[in-house]
């Protein structure tokens, strides 16, 4: 296992505090990730995105979707059960369980659906017009200037 040292990334740098978090965590193999519950994600549209996870047995009641600290997190605890049951075989897991997925920025959840043991989450990403690519015409000199002053007597 390499180790990375990455402060100097921390002194070069302003703001980019979760870049380095992600990073860290990318780059740290030690931990297992999860696998339970599975779960699909899938680009719907341009900027639209479905996270689909397999649900069964647990009702719309038993489940928690969060988003906080630019994270989706996505919880499951299953009720007690008020008879007991006696099992032959059991093959649908409905163990509690915790799935968190990093959100990048401008990314947000539109909404969140239980259907046929699958919860779906939608989920948009909403590009400020700031950021969007914008095209700067390109003037002469004496065009430029007179525009400014024009700013400046308004």
């Amino acid at each position: 296992m390499r180790s990375f040292d990455l402060a100097p990334l921390y002194r070069a740098t302003v703001g980019f505090d979760r870049i380095a978090d992600l990073m860290d965590r990318a780059l740290s193999a030690d931990v297992a990730q999860p696998t339970y519950p599975p779960y699909n994600i899938e680009k719907t549209a341009e900027d639209a995105y479905r996270i689909s996870i397999a649900v069964a047995g647990f009702t719309p009641d038993e489940l928690s979707v969060e988003v906080k600290d630019g994270a989706l997190h996505v919880a499951a605890r299953k009720a007690p059960e008020a008879t007991e049951k006696s099992y032959l075989h059991r093959g649908i897991a409905t163990r509690a369980f915790e799935r968190r997925f990093a959100l990048a920025d401008h990314v947000r959840v539109t909404g969140a659906s239980h259907e046929h043991g699958m919860l779906h989450i939608d989920l948009v990403r909403e590009t400020p017009e700031a950021l969007k690519p914008r095209r700067i015409e390109i003037g002469r000199p004496a065009d430029v200037e007179a525009k400014a002053v024009e700013k400046i007597d308004a």
